[in-house]
């Protein structure tokens, strides 16, 4: 680096936003994450004996992926070589390659390349990265936001350890908040700022467990009022006015979005449509294409409240047609009177686990063949060519009978007295119950 560097690195650090420029730089620094970087923890031991082997840091926006990469670059005695997938390509790899290599043929020094967003590399790319991490050519460090196990070649998860960062908690954002109010190299402590407790914790709700968007919205509402003449009071309207929307948990394409389908369905199946229609809220919110939530509310009808309550079933699909009839806003409401009738209904899965039954026995045993007075009536003629015992059974019409039933086998032979429906006794089902018990189980 020549002096014309140096000055320009100095003025981008200096200008750098205040997210950037209160990344820690010690562990002692590192806010959060205590399941990873708490005392004891495996993490923070390889970091400071400088002995770490490839690994890939994954979790949400803001959690600190970056900030722990910089801290082992300033701890690591090796060289520090870091890049964005989103602005490399095969040629920075190479690049990467080729300094690693002399770094160690000069110098006996090992090199440590740091990847943001690592999962924006396609196949390739990652394939590219494969060799010269399995021959020690460099240590890799991969940080994402998406599940590593999906988005990054399985032959770098395996050789690389996997580290999973959570959302911080409000009282760690707070804490973050007044650590950049209080630093006077980095942060805002030259600055004369009052700002009120309530209106931190505000902050830090809004952001939703996410560092950077907190650090985001508190520079932008103390910089119209930066003036060494006079105090800065910050209000609540400063924050409101930095804040055009709270910051949605919500990626149509990511863990998050499988884990709110997953908790709205549970909640659903769970009876508590308070939670139903939480979950149904984060989805709308985050753009959630309002046919693929109608979709999971009619199999949540079938699967889990099924004859327990038919209309539920009914009502799902009519809020499904609506919906793709009507579409969004007004879509939300169907939406809602069918989460809340499926959420209060009650619940049975018998029919779906009786289904489950069947594919399971017709692909693991021998489950004979129809009973051939079931069959089809071309089939029925053929066979009463054969005179036996068996072909002079005749089918018994169920309407010909009182009550119109008639006690007949209709399974095969091989498995005649198995049971793929047990109703329960909740809801409508208790009648199919006490129906079956009247007909088919009654005594002879």
């Amino acid at each position: 680096m020549d002096l014309f560097d140096y000055m320009s690195a100095q003025n981008k650090s200096s200008q750098a936003p205040l997210a950037e420029r209160m990344k820690p730089e010690t562990l002692e620094a590192f806010v959060g994450q205590e399941n990873i970087m708490g005392e004891g923890k495996l993490l923070p031991k390889l970091i400071l004996s400088d002995r770490l082997t490839s690994l890939i840091l994954y979790g949400p926006p803001g959690s600190g992926k970056t900030s722990l990469a910089k801290i082992i670059a300033k701890q690591t005695k090796g060289t520090f070589i870091s890049m964005n997938a989103v602005t490399s390509g095969i040629k920075d790899i190479r690049e990467a390659v080729e300094r690693a290599k002399s770094e160690f043929a000069m110098y006996s020094r090992k090199s440590v390349l740091f990847i943001d967003e690592i999962h924006r590399f396609n196949k390739s790319q990652q394939d590219a990265l494969l060799p010269f991490v399995e021959d020690g050519t460099f240590i890799l460090i991969g940080a994402t936001t998406e599940n590593p196990y999906f988005e990054v070649n399985s032959a770098l998860i395996s050789r690389s350890s996997v580290f999973r960062l959570i959302k911080l908690t409000s009282d760690q954002i707070v804490r973050i908040l007044k650590n950049a109010l209080e630093d006077k190299v980095n942060g805002l402590g030259e600055f004369p700022i009052s700002i009120e407790e309530e209106l931190l914790a505000y902050i830090s709700d809004v952001a939703d467990g996410d560092a950077r968007r907190a650090l985001n919205i508190l520079e932008l509402a103390i910089l119209p009022k930066l003036d060494l003449s006079e105090r800065i009071i910050i209000t609540s309207q400063d924050i409101e006015d930095c804040i055009q929307m709270k910051n949605m948990d919500y990626d149509k394409n990511g863990d998050n979005h499988y884990d709110i389908v997953s908790a709205f369905i549970k909640s659903m199946r769970g009876s508590d449509p308070d939670a139903a229609l939480f979950y149904l809220g984060k989805m709308i919110a985050g753009g959630e294409d309002p046919r693929f939530i109608a979709r999971r509310v009619v199999i949540c009808a079938a699967e889990d409240v099924g004859n327990a309550d038919p209309m539920a079933l009914v009502l799902a699909n009519s809020a499904a047609q609506a919906v793709d009839f009507i579409g969004m806003p007004e879509g939300r409401i169907i939406l809602a009177q069918a989460v809340t009738y499926i959420a209060t209904a009650p619940k049975s899965n018998a029919a779906y686990m009786g289904i489950n039954l069947v594919l399971e026995d017709l692909n693991n045993k021998h489950t004979g063949t129809i009973p051939y007075y079931l069959k089809d009536g071309t089939s029925l003629s053929l066979e009463r060519k054969y005179k036996n015992s068996e072909t002079t059974k005749q089918y018994l019409y169920p309407h010909a009978f009182e009550g119109h039933y008639v006690k007949q086998q209709y399974l095969p032979d091989e498995i005649k007295d198995k049971k793929y429906y047990e109703p329960t006794d909740l809801g409508y089902e208790a009648e199919i119950k006490k129906y079956l018990n009247k007909t088919k189980y009654a005594p002879e």
